[in-house]
């Protein structure tokens, strides 16, 4: 038997072309597999084979458990109980005890050549994975070998990979035999089938897609920052050039349009806009927007937002067909985009400017001039009258030092207070709430002054509720209720 079996894993090795111990380690798991058949299903059984006689000795084992956690006689064995055989062995070890010889009979071999040949296919598709990825290919090319519930299965090279519906550009008809690019988006090791998941409707399939047509983006004259699209339809890509005298539009869209024309080709019909990436980003979003024209932008570096004023006539080109333009626009630079005419953001100025001048004229008990000069002086709340510096605020002309000592305590008393007050508030609020993702100490206690005190008063609320009441944004509105909800669907789980 011995000799056989090193015949055996010597003949399997060369054939299925994988190493020597993948195929021992397939035969000591099948003979296992054989002996537990014979002996109890449950049971835990180790095979070690010799690896230059062939000789193989089997173990029966138990591991070593408390006894909360004792379940299984068949195969667990509680500490104490194990302590009396060997008294140094800890949790987790295991106990074994050696078996006779099994002869496993014609049902136990062939159970055993099952295991070992399912081994083997694995370890080949791990070999032929692992030789593809050595090649760092991203960027797959095959034929369609057959279609599957609408997704093809792409043959590339040795190795089979899946493109599903979703990631195909939409109106594309594939069939059997057509030669197809991809992107490589993932591996799925778990999967029975192909591993490999290609998408065609990813941005960084348009990306590698100009890197075949630009040889500058390889030399790294040009590089591309970001691409966002909408497949099938429309895409934008931001690039940069690394050396002065390569015009980075020019070069990608090549002679006669002639490289643009290629990516387009590819991903059916593709409209591309080809933006100049700027490390300025309000210049990146005025490309990013084009062709509509922009007026003015106001930054909001906290939210990471801007308000983007157009006139009337460029509203509809910036937003585009079914607000695609300015999504685009947003997914590209990374920065939420809010739109507007002129009249509107001077309705949003003033509506803003009369809630600071509420907050001041409240808070600080001054007047309306009073709390208009610090409107106009750039302050929008009590911790900028509180805390910038001196000297900045004594640039105002309009006041004189008392004064603005004078605004500067009442500043500081009045956050003083509501800090105060906060904690007050914060004393009889849920320390889950508190510690909720996504929350913080200012917010809470502003929840808890709404008598919103817990997870579920929380999870309650509607979005447009918790907006008016804190004043958030939507988007962080919706990620708070989305976490305080959480609990609700773990519990039913």
């Amino acid at each position: 038997m011995s000799r056989e079996m090193l015949l055996m894993v010597d003949a399997l090795a060369r054939e299925k072309n994988v190493e020597r111990n993948i195929v021992f380690g397939a035969l000591e798991l099948a003979l296992a597999s054989a002996t537990k058949k014979r002996i109890n299903d449950e049971a835990d059984v180790r095979v070690e084979i010799d690896r230059n006689t062939g000789e193989f000795e089997a173990f029966r084992r138990w591991v070593v458990v408390t006894d909360e956690e004792f379940e299984n006689p068949e195969n667990q064995i509680i500490l104490e109980d194990a302590q009396q055989q060997v008294s140094e062995v800890v949790l987790g070890d295991y106990i074994e005890e050696a078996l006779e010889p099994i002869d496993f009979g014609r049902i136990g071999a062939q159970a055993a050549k099952q295991v070992i040949l399912q081994k083997i296919r694995d370890a080949e598709r791990e070999q032929l994975l692992n030789d593809f990825l050595e090649r760092k290919e991203h960027l797959v090319t095959g034929a369609i070998k057959r279609m599957e519930k609408g997704n093809a299965i792409i043959e590339a090279g040795r190795v089979e990979a899946l493109l599903p519906r979703d990631q195909m550009i939409p109106k594309e008809n594939l069939r059997p035999g057509d030669r197809v690019r991809a992107w490589l988006k993932k591996i799925d090791r778990a999967a029975r089938g192909p591993q490999l998941i290609l998408s065609r409707t990813a941005p960084e399939f348009i990306v590698k897609l100009f890197e075949l047509e630009v040889p500058e983006i390889e030399e790294g004259l040009l590089e591309i920052k970001s691409a966002a699209r909408d497949a099938g339809i429309r895409a934008k890509i931001a690039v940069k050039s690394n050396d002065p005298r390569v015009d980075p539009i020019g070069t990608c869209v090549g002679m006669r349009g002639s490289r643009v024309t290629a990516v387009t080709n590819e991903l059916s019909g593709e409209r591309v806009d080809i933006v100049l990436w700027s490390a300025d980003p309000a210049q990146f979003v005025i490309g990013a927007l084009a062709p509509a024209e922009v007026m003015s932008i106001m930054v909001d570096e906290e939210k990471h937002a801007m308000d983007v004023v157009v006139s009337e006539d460029n509203l509809a080109i910036a937003i585009g067909r079914g607000g695609q333009n300015v999504r685009l626009a947003s997914e590209l630079t990374g920065w939420t985009i809010n739109l507007m005419t002129i009249e509107q953001s001077q309705q949003k100025q003033e509506a803003e400017s009369s809630a600071i001048r509420s907050l001041f004229m409240e808070k600080l008990d001054v007047d309306e001039e009073v709390a208009d000069i610090l409107i106009q002086e750039g302050f929008s709340t009590l911790e900028e009258v509180a805390y910038v510096p001196l000297a900045e605020m004594l640039e105002i002309d309009a006041f004189d030092e008392a004064t603005i000592n004078e605004l500067r305590d009442r500043a500081r008393n009045v956050l003083l207070t509501e800090a105060i007050v906060d904690e007050e508030q914060l004393e009889n609020v849920e320390d889950a709430l508190i510690n909720l993702d996504g929350m913080d100490k200012a917010l809470a206690a502003k929840l808890a002054r709404h008598d919103i005190k817990t997870l579920d008063d929380l999870a309650d609320l509607a979005v447009d509720e918790l907006v008016e009441i804190t004043g958030i944004d939507d988007a962080r509105a919706k990620a708070l209720i989305t976490n305080a909800r959480a609990h609700w669907f773990a519990d039913e789980a």
